[in-house]
């Protein structure tokens, strides 16, 4: 194993992360701002009412891309179990 098969492994890694993570940071992203947004319009600013709505459509967004987050993880395995059994 090289310096390049090492480099390969690691943005392939932090692609795979990337690209897991991005259903529940968007939606966590998206749920927050329209949170602030009804905040400013009615100058309601509870700081706990945030959390809850987030903490609900997070989990809804990680049950419902499960399957995507489980076929990017498999796929990122199978590549580095592959260049394991092939000696880089």
């Amino acid at each position: 194993m090289n310096e390049a098969d090492a480099l390969d492994i690691v943005q392939y890694a932090i692609w795979t992360v990337l690209v897991a993570s991005a259903p529940a940071v968007i939606v966590a992203m998206v749920v927050g701002v329209g949170i602030a947004l009804v905040q400013a319009l009615t100058q309601v600013q509870e700081i706990t009412l945030t959390f809850v709505p987030k903490i609900v459509a997070i989990l809804l967004a990680i049950a419902l891309s499960g399957p995507f987050v489980g076929g990017q993880v498999n796929s990122f395995t199978t590549v580095v179990f592959q260049r394991i059994e092939t000696g880089f």
